[in-house]
């Protein structure tokens, strides 16, 4: 019998042909290898930061220091990954308050494809600073991401507010969180 291997087609986690560089709003999820938890306790449900939780802070906060056309909306620190909303302007209008009309989003690409990966980009160089950072400061090489990252297209008012409460009351509900590990091994 022939020894065949087996080619695994991994399914891709990007909507085909959409340009993640558009304007719009995007709530992605970000995971770490096999759910464990470091970045800190949910206690009397309130996220308590561990020293690698305060790296991945500080770095999710300056995200929109290295993009200009990038703010961070509602998000969460949680012990094994991060929930958050990026909204991607690249429109500048200047003395305009910006609202959520902006957070309609078409679903078929436009433009000539540049910059087709902006949020991709992003999570990456997040990624990847974050884990330098915790493995210079702590000599700790068994610190991983999960690969690639969890998003969904805000298309609209309604699905904003809805995922705005999901993430802002997600450390209330820890327990029943299916990345909690204690909920993974039942």
């Amino acid at each position: 019998m022939l020894y065949q291997k087996q080619i695994r087609n991994r399914k891709g986690n990007r909507l085909k042909g959409y340009n993640y560089s558009r304007d719009g709003c995007y709530f992605i999820t970000i995971c770490t290898k096999n759910r464990i938890e470091c970045f800190g306790e949910i206690r009397n449900e309130k996220m308590e930061y561990g020293r690698y939780g305060n790296i991945i802070l500080n770095f999710w906060r300056a995200i929109p220091d290295h993009y200009e056309n990038v703010f961070l909306d509602e998000w969460v620190i949680m012990p094994n990954h991060i929930h958050g909303i990026i909204v991607i302007e690249n429109k500048i209008i200047p003395d305009v308050v910006v609202g959520t009309e902006h957070c309609s989003v078409p679903t078929r690409a436009v433009g000539d494809g540049k910059n087709y990966g902006l949020l991709s980009k992003i999570v990456k160089s997040f990624k990847e600073i974050s884990l330098k950072t915790i493995r210079k400061n702590y000599n700790d090489f068994d610190f991983f991401w999960q690969r690639s990252f969890y998003d969904h297209i805000i298309r609209n008012e309604k699905s904003l507010d809805k995922i705005r409460r999901y993430i802002y009351y997600n450390p209330t509900k820890w327990e029943l969180d299916i990345n909690n590990l204690e909920n993974l091994l039942m």
